[in-house]
């Protein structure tokens, strides 16, 4: 795992120094090497996969200890920075990002702001509000890049699910999108919410279906409906979240991250969900080269890949 640390990183670089200059390499070839290590990934290869051209992920967080903890957080994460991302936008080869506000900030969006600003023309953001927010307040939120808001039901917190309605009536007019993560059950009986509402719904996650899911099962039904009526989105993202096969195959993700994007290859978008915040705590951090291959192994066609990851996410973020 590379959650180095700045002593661990000195000590790191002079050692590997040391090596390239036994084996004649360049400093630059050393330099190279070095930014394959980012913080909160395992592993320092490259994917075997290539990313096409503005090929964006759609689901990260940046987190920074400057910023105050929400009340009610749950996630308290290490700081994943904008240079620590920086660093596997090199590793994995994209260009194009969606910072989703995390939980952990509730709806204080500053960090969220900030670190758009510093990513510049090639990110998109996703807020997280609940419906005491301002005009005002969701015109700067947009004119920063904002183009959805998150309600993070798992486990509920700062937004409850009888603010959905409302709120995706305020953002439907600037072309917004509602994005939801939330137990199986818990998106299953709010069928009628995601069936009703005047903007899109994104479903974080493969929809967190129980795995490995029943091409049948209820949620999954429901989700792969609402996709296929052109009235939701789902992010193939987060494959270890709910796998019963856990790395390297997810093997029941894959499957179920292959069946919406066969059957709906307009309606899907991919994520890293870097620093992968739900696994720091039990020090098990996936390889986000892995997680960006496994989506060639549910995606094997390269221009429908390169649908997911360009055009779709041009469409819905509003990049370009």
């Amino acid at each position: 795992m590379s959650t180095l640390h700045p002593n661990r990183r000195q000590a790191l670089q002079t050692l590997g120094g040391l090596a390239f200059a036994a084996t004649g390499l360049s400093l630059a070839a050393c330099a190279t090497q070095k930014e394959t290590e980012v913080m909160w990934s395992t592993g320092t290869l490259p994917p075997k996969s290539k990313a096409p051209s503005n090929a964006a992920d759609c689901h990260h967080h940046i987190y920074d200890q400057r910023f105050p903890v929400a009340p009610n957080a749950t996630l308290k994460p290490g700081d994943a920075l904008v240079a620590d991302y920086r660093a596997l936008q090199r590793r994995i080869g994209t260009t194009r990002n969606v910072i989703v506000q995390p939980s952990t900030y509730g709806i204080d969006n500053r960090l969220l702001l900030e670190s758009l600003a510093a990513f510049g023309k090639n990110a998109r953001g996703v807020a997280v509000v609940n419906t005491s927010v301002t005009d005002a307040e969701l015109k700067q939120l947009h004119d920063g890049g904002v183009r959805g808001i998150r309600f993070n039901l798992a486990p509920p917190g700062t937004t409850t699910l009888d603010m959905v309605r409302p709120l995706a009536q305020r953002v439907a007019a600037m072309g917004w999108h509602v994005q939801v993560n939330a137990p199986a059950a818990a998106l299953r009986d709010a069928k009628e919410i995601w069936s009703d509402l005047p903007c899109p719904v994104v479903f974080d996650h493969l929809g967190r279906v129980l795995q490995p899911a029943s091409l049948d099962e209820a949620t999954f039904a429901m989700i792969r409906e609402l996709v296929q009526k052109d009235k939701a989105w789902v992010k193939l993202s987060g494959f270890y979240l709910d796998s019963k096969f856990k790395a390297p195959t997810y093997a029941d993700s894959v499957r179920v991250a292959s069946t919406y994007a066969a059957e709906s290859p307009e309606r899907v978008v991919w994520g890293s969900d870097w620093p992968h915040p739900t696994e720091q705590a039990s020090k098990i951090i996936p390889d986000d080269a892995l997680l960006f291959d496994l989506l060639a192994e549910a995606v094997p066609n390269e221009g429908a890949r390169k649908r997911v990851l360009v055009d779709n996410p041009a469409r819905l973020y509003q990049f370009g």
